[in-house]
């Protein structure tokens, strides 16, 4: 067998159907190289306890302890009985417990001061955290057989603690890791020679020996100095040469033009660009003057002025004689834009109360004349969506193909084969993280030379995961707010703790409402039939808990219901709206007019308004079931709120336990608006493959010792060897091996993936 396919051997070969099945199903791992890169968590010294006060909520755990005391308790007069052991660490105490038949074997088995790991998902129940019906391996087994099995498994003083899920243990995946492990010995080793022994490393099959059966915490510093570094080198050098490899394109260079649009625009504004602005246009200008693609990503704060940077390059390549497109992820977003966008460029003296993202109201300019208040140097600005009436649609790809639209906003109808530019020059994307890169491809397939590429993001990015995730992209960051910004309080609401809070928010919402302002309510679903029938009647019935043990969550609120109960309760007599994705769009951009314009007291929407939607008005968020969303995504929505002169106010209604990890991703939330701070918070939180964009990419993360957030010394060092590597070979012909695990790691798939330009 060759080195390459040892590493391919998918594992029912080797673990048998059924548990090769449950680890591709549930942990991703599908060959003896996936599982020989499944490293431990963490290790646990034999005899040595967990420290059991520390352990997270909702998460399942394995930890290592000795049981204190165990008892059988009665109830339903006899009918159940119950199992409750304690176990303990001398500081911290944890009750596992066990119901009906699955009583026996752990009663006789788990005696005070016996020692074993348990595996289980940790709850609490009357105030204490609890692990229900946990798995267990007994460690000082009294039978001989159980007693080999055990130090067979763990040969060392060191346990190795895996990654596990509810269907195999850690101890079971460490047994399997045993049946693939002598194939470490075939590793292909993707470090150049005079790299590996200038640092000093420990060879690949060491390595991975040592990671997984350490004899010592030395062994375990060693293997993850090794691998961590290879991680990020692979990645480094993909990123060197997507760089190198565009750096050889050709690409039109768009100066600016005196006298052109971007002048005439500039000298209607109505206030001074903020010192960022003009340093980020500056830049992108730079970028746009040179004859290969631009490719520069833009990240700036919710409400920096990001749309105005981003028309400003736009203008740029329309007075140098080309076309800009600007791709959104939604229909909301993308006729919001159109219609900002429209309004920056033609009615600024009259309305700039509206400019950065505001609807029109009905009756004004309908954004297809030409821009500047009619001047004949203006453009077109051209919209383009899926649902768009055939006439409309036939108009602007006329638009388009003789070059009359000079701007279009769009959204993924840009993307059709049938949709062609006169001459495609720069490319805006809106909402990187929305798109896949064959979505991005296809747009900039569509310049006669590869157009200029600017990428939008108003999710801050730590510097690490820059590096990273986008480091074939030019960074600029937007982190100066406009002046007339005003400040969002935040609060967490624990609905279920204290339901008189959620009461009063709702009289928040009132007062705003009184007050002159609007609302909005967001929720997690949008409860109507097709969701119902679909994935929701699935979950609902997945939901029903056995009789013995805590329910699980209730589904998560949904638009329709929770405005029903609003209008008929809390808010009566309000004007409350509902706004979500299967909205025809004509009712969704109807119902965003009529809230723009004040005729809306709250909408009730899901996510839809995350990003893009501005009505200065709006000064209060309540967002319901928020434990349900991610970090940056409440950062996101919060930003719709205190975009006028009034302050904003954010409530996260929550029924989270207050010790769970989600109140306190809702906390980090509330106690501050630095979006920075947030995503180094959402990114310690998260596992390193979701940062990757693993569930975008469609395959599986390559990350999975190094992480980005501590590791920035071994990231930076990695970038550039990874550079000086591909700029004096690269092809990589010299290093077969390293194009072998770049091929492995990375391939097509993932390729494209990390070409964010």
């Amino acid at each position: 067998m060759d080195r390459v396919s040892s590493f391919d051997e998918p594992l029912k070969k080797l673990l048998g159907g059924a548990t090769a099945k449950v680890m591709a199903e549930h942990l991703d791992l599908h060959t003896v190289g996936d599982l020989l890169h499944h490293y431990p968590r963490r290790y646990e010294e034999r005899g040595k306890l967990t420290a059991l006060a520390d352990l997270p909520l909702d998460e399942h755990v394995t930890v290592v302890a000795q049981v204190a005391d165990a008892r059988i308790l009665m109830f339903n007069n006899g009918r159940g009985k119950r199992l409750e052991v304690t176990l303990t660490d001398g500081s911290g105490r944890l009750q596992l417990v066990f119901f009906g038949h699955g009583v026996h074997k752990p009663h006789k088995e788990l005696l005070p001061g016996r020692q074993a790991m348990f595996a289980g998902k940790v709850s609490v129940f009357n105030r204490k955290m609890q692990l229900a019906h946990p798995t267990y391996q007994l460690l000082d087994a009294s039978d001989a057989d159980e007693a080999t099995e055990a130090v067979d498994a763990f040969a060392g003083r060191l346990l190795p603690i895996y990654p596990a899920c509810k269907q195999l243990d850690s101890w079971r995946i460490a047994k399997a890791v045993d049946a693939v492990l002598p194939s470490a010995r075939d590793a292909v080793d993707p470090l150049p020679a005079s790299l590996r022994e200038g640092r000093g490393f420990t060879p690949l099959p060491e390595a991975l020996l040592k990671v997984h059966r350490p004899q010592t915490r030395a062994d375990i510093e060693d293997a993850k100095a090794r691998l961590k570094w290879d991680e990020a080198f692979v990645l480094q050098v993909a990123l060197a040469r997507r760089r190198y490899a565009d750096t050889q394109l050709p690409a039109v260079a768009r100066r600016p033009v005196e006298g052109g649009l971007l002048d005439a625009f500039d000298a209607k504004l109505p206030f001074t660009l903020t010192e960022g602005q003009e340093k980020v246009s500056k830049e992108i200008f730079d970028d746009l003057a040179t004859e290969h693609p631009m490719h520069r990503l833009l990240q700036g704060e919710v409400g920096s002025g990001k749309t105005m940077v981003a028309l400003r390059a736009m203008l740029t390549v329309v007075d140098a004689g080309g076309q800009a497109a600007m791709l959104a992820p939604t229909e909301v977003l993308a006729q919001q834009h159109h219609r900002s966008i429209t309004e920056m460029m033609g009615e600024l003296a009259d309305n700039w109360g509206l400019w950065r993202e505001a609807p029109l109201d009905e009756g004004r300019r309908s954004g297809d004349e030409r821009a500047l208040g009619g001047s004949e140097q203006g453009t077109k600005v051209a919209l383009l969506t899926g649902s768009m009436g055939a006439a409309a649609r036939r108009q602007a790809l006329l638009d388009l193909v003789t070059g009359e639209a000079g701007i279009v906003i769009g959204t993924h109808a840009l993307i059709e084969d049938k949709v062609q530019f006169h001459d495609l020059g720069l490319v805006v994307v809106d909402e990187q993280h929305r798109f896949g890169v064959e979505q991005r491809d296809a747009l900039r397939s569509k310049g006669k030379q590869p157009p200029h590429l600017l990428v939008m993001t108003a999710t801050p990015i730590p510097r690490t995961v820059a590096m990273t995730v986008f480091g074939d992209l030019e960074t600029s960051v937007l982190d100066q707010l406009p002046a007339g910004r005003s400040p969002i309080a935040s609060h967490v609401v624990p609905a279920k703790d204290k339901p008189h809070f959620l009461a009063r928010a709702w009289e928040r919402v009132r007062e705003e409402v009184e007050n002159g302002h609007q609302a909005y309510v967001v929720c997690p679903r949008i409860g109507d039939e097709a969701e119902e029938d679909g994935k929701g009647a699935k979950k609902a019935k997945a939901k029903k808990a056995a009789p013995d043990e805590d329910p699980e969550k209730r589904p998560p609120l949904a638009v329709l219901e929770v405005a029903d109960e609003l209008r008929k309760g809390a808010l009566a007599g309000l004007s409350v709206e509902v706004l979500h994705g299967r909205m025809h769009p004509d009712e969704k951009d109807d119902v965003m007019r009529r809230f723009a314009a004040g005729d809306v007291d709250v909408l009730v929407a899901t996510t839809v308004i995350e990003v893009g939607v501005n009505v200065p008005n709006a000064t209060a968020m309540v967002i319901m079931d928020a434990d349900r969303f991610g970090v940056s995504q409440l950062h996101q929505l919060r930003g719709r709120v205190g975009r006028g002169s009034a302050p904003g106010l954010c409530l996260l209604v929550s029924e989270a336990h207050e010790a769970s990890p989600a109140r306190a991703r809702l906390s980090a939330v509330a106690a501050t608006l630095d979006g920075f701070e947030l995503s180094r918070i959402d990114l310690e939180q998260r596992r390193e493959g979701d940062v990757l964009g693993q569930a975008q990419s469609g395959v599986r993360s390559s990350l999975r010792m190094l992480t980005v957030i501590d590791d920035e010394e071994v990231i930076a060092a990695a970038r550039e060897e990874a550079v000086a590597i591909v700029a004096a070979d690269p092809e990589l012909e010299h290093l077969p091996e390293l194009r072998t695990v770049l091929a492995a790691l990375l391939d097509k798939e993932r390729e494209e993936y990390l070409d964010k330009g």
